[in-house]
């Protein structure tokens, strides 16, 4: 599967990539929305993950923008993020629909393994 990893910390970056590859997934890493944004016109990934506090654009600007494009409407969008689940209580039904967030993880309480679960469960199925 084919991941667009959008993560500013170039730390938790490189250890992400290295996990969803040894899981036997092709990553590329942004740190920014708008790069996210010229890479996601470049390959059409199967999946994205994105860290919703970014520098100058928010993860938020960036899914509006990424939806509003006929192409990457189906795209799976795990939200994997420091902000905290409580932020975003009243908005989840928003974020879900109209954003079409797959899910939603908290990095202080997601292991690796639950990251390349969670990946391994919006591979698409083959045709």
């Amino acid at each position: 599967m084919q991941i667009l990893f959008i993560e500013p910390d170039r730390v938790l970056a490189e250890t992400y990539f290295q996990a969803l590859t040894n899981a036997g997934h092709e990553v590329i890493v942004t740190p920014s929305a708008q790069t996210a944004i010229m890479v996601t016109d470049q390959i059409n990934p199967d999946l994205i993950i994105l860290e919703i506090q970014l520098i100058e654009h928010s993860g938020i600007e960036f899914l509006y923008e990424l939806r509003s494009y006929l192409d990457w409407q189906n795209i799976p969008v795990i939200i994997q993020t420091i902000v905290p689940p409580g932020e975003f209580t009243g908005n989840w039904q928003v974020m879900k629909h109209q954003l079409g967030i797959s899910e939603y993880l908290y990095k202080p309480n997601t292991s690796l393994s639950r990251l390349i679960d969670c990946v391994a469960s919006h591979a698409p199925v083959p045709a």
